[in-house]
């Protein structure tokens, strides 16, 4: 039966018999977190022979000849270069390789918009009332590093096969003030959705109002397909851009954060030629060239992009039983119910789940107290304000196999308490409903 469907008596019925279920789970004393989609130990041991790769015999030359362990290499080694632009294919000579993280390099670009300008562009900084699209849900740490550089944040909505194309082309074209948008095209976080063809031909054919309009195209998930026998494909923005006259308009990020070591993988920046050298000019003073050893040993254990997808498969073999397990427990408890609905991702590291109106964040709370850790509802909109108060990120990845069963359960419990609760404040306009036994 349908929660909404329901008279006074059964909705009382039923908290009571989940109060029962909730208060076994929180006698547990649960420890469990699923709030950041981490790799879990099983996985980090997969890259655990990297470290090997060097050693005091090793030969440290790149293969062009430059001896990484001195200064110098702003671009990265070229080994690097074209393992990392064979993740995202693109070429060798359009990537730079930096450090560990990706977001590292989004977050000075951004500082360089603002101080210098793009191009010979107004600096970011001068702009009055800049703003910035944000597809929601979304990543919370996009989000809050343009909230950083004073940006006012418009959600964009997600639809099936990428972002509002009709909204974006409305607002970029008649606002010079928008000055990029953020996307995670493939496996997008949190909902695994797989932006289309047609949506990133869209995007290669903006034609927005402020000349330095970036898109900001972060593909984390570029190899991290669940079901590696029928991956999904997504073309080359960088391409199309170029292909539709606009070449400096994107900026495309990927990394192997959570390929290796998340504190130990490599990122690039894929760009134009234009934009490439508009970045060393900044970027050489702010370094005299990243960890070329680790650029070597990365490149050295992965060989090439076969030995990456390799490697991936071998991740997806850890991964997928998590979110196949998280997903079958969520038909179980909540088909029929017609209180929720949830992806189905094929790839990256999240799940998107969304409650009825108002109740995520008592559904997180609730969980928190039985001690399992979700990221805090609101989290993937700009300013961590769901205006709908319905969708919650979920992070599989880090939890053991053993713990993915209770936690995903005690979810699925919460999820009906949050509602129920919702449901007799709005139908009875009283939470009184289920007098003492009401969960404080």
């Amino acid at each position: 039966m349908q929660y909404q469907d329901m008279t006074k008596k059964e909705m009382q019925r039923e908290y009571h018999r989940l109060c029962q279920r909730y208060n076994e789970y929180e006698q547990q004393g649960l420890q469990l977190d699923l709030s950041r989609g981490k790799p879990a130990p099983e996985q980090l041991a997969l890259s655990q022979r990297m470290l090997g790769e060097l050693n005091s015999r090793s030969v440290l030359d790149s293969e062009d000849g430059t001896d990484c362990r001195n200064y110098g290499g702003l671009d990265g080694i070229p080994e690097a270069k074209a393992l990392l632009a064979g993740m995202i294919g693109a070429r060798p000579e359009q990537v730079m390789v930096g450090g560990n993280s990706s977001l590292t390099m989004m977050f000075d670009i951004l500082s360089h918009a603002m101080l210098d300008g793009l191009l010979g562009a107004e600096p970011w900084v001068q702009v009055k009332d800049r703003k910035f699209l944000c597809p929601v849900p979304g990543y919370d740490r996009h989000f809050a590093m343009t909230e950083h550089f004073g940006f006012q944040l418009i959600p964009i909505p997600m639809h099936n096969d990428g972002p509002d194309m009709d909204m974006i082309e409305d607002l970029v074209q008649r606002d010079a003030s928008i000055k990029g948008i953020w996307c995670v095209p493939k496996y997008q976080n949190p909902t695994g959705i797989v932006f289309s063809p047609m949506v990133v031909e869209r995007f290669a054919h903006l034609q927005p109002a402020a000349p330095d309009f970036r898109i900001f195209w972060d593909n984390a998930y570029c190899v991290h397909d669940l079901y590696p026998n029928a991956p999904a494909v997504l073309p080359d923005i960088l391409s199309a851009c170029a292909n539709a006259g606009h070449p400096d308009m994107v900026y495309e990020f990927c990394s192997t954060s959570k390929v290796s070591f998340p504190g130990a993988g490599i990122s690039a920046v894929a760009a134009s030629s234009a934009n490439l050298i508009d970045l060393r000019k900044v970027w050489k003073f702010a370094t005299i060239g990243p960890d070329k050893l680790n650029q070597l040993r990365q490149a050295r254990f992965f060989r090439n992009e076969s030995g990456i997808e390799a490697h991936m498969a071998r991740h997806a073999r850890l991964l997928r039983p998590k979110f196949e397990q998280v997903i079958s427990i969520f038909r179980e408890e909540l088909d029929g119910s017609g209180i929720a609905s949830w992806t189905e991702p094929r790839g990256g590291y999240f799940l998107s789940f969304d409650t009825m109106p108002g109740c995520a964040a008592r559904t997180v709370e609730l969980c928190r107290r039985a001690g399992v850790k979700f990221t805090p509802a609101g989290s993937t909109w700009p300013y961590g304000r769901d205006p709908q108060d319905s969708n919650i990120r979920i992070a599989p990845s880090f939890a053991s196999a053993e713990e993915i069963e209770p936690a995903a359960r005690l979810f699925t419990i919460c999820v009906r308490l949050a509602t129920l609760e919702k449901l007799a404040a709005t139908r009875f306009a009283s939470e009184t409903a289920f007098g003492a036994e009401r969960i404080a």
